[in-house]
């Protein structure tokens, strides 16, 4: 039988202790969480660029991803999961990586502002300026005029 990945023995360690991960304080939870992606191997893609786009309370992290196809393409807004606490860009390049490649597309990140320290609507807010912004913004980042929002889990209900 092969060895266990070590990612995954990691996780099974910790639901193991029967803590979850909403036990702990945010700052260790998101540690927690960043650490269950580390050592995923990711995608390649064209090229990725990390920036920041006016937000409703101040500039918002993004990274924007395009694949080895030449543009203009589809701009695709990505919203990360992370149930509003945890989850951040770097827990989730692997899917926009991922959507980059496989969608043919320029994918936008965006790092919105997470609970509890920034409760309802915060991230709502974020996630409505990132994607008016990105549209707006289209061409410029290589877009062909197709802008789309993604997400999973919580980012899924932004981007819904």
């Amino acid at each position: 039988m092969p060895p266990l990945d070590s990612q995954i023995a990691d996780l099974l360690t910790l639901f193991a202790k029967g803590q979850p991960l909403e036990s702990f304080d945010p700052p260790t939870a998101r540690a927690l969480y960043r650490a269950l992606s580390e050592g995923i191997p990711l995608p390649p893609v064209g090229s990725v660029e990390s920036g920041v786009i006016p937000g409703p309370a101040g500039d918002l992290d993004v990274r924007i991803y395009r694949p080895t196809t030449q543009g203009p393409l589809p701009t695709i807004v990505m919203f990360h999961g992370g149930g509003w606490v945890v989850g951040d860009l770097d827990t989730h390049e692997d899917q926009a990586r991922n959507l980059a490649t496989i969608c043919d597309a320029v994918v936008v990140a965006v790092d919105y502002r997470l609970a509890p320290e920034h409760p309802f609507p915060a991230a709502y807010d974020d996630a409505v300026a990132a994607a008016r912004w990105v549209s707006d913004n289209a061409a410029t980042l290589g877009g062909d005029g197709r802008v789309a929002v993604a997400g999973d889990s919580a980012g899924g209900n932004l981007s819904a």
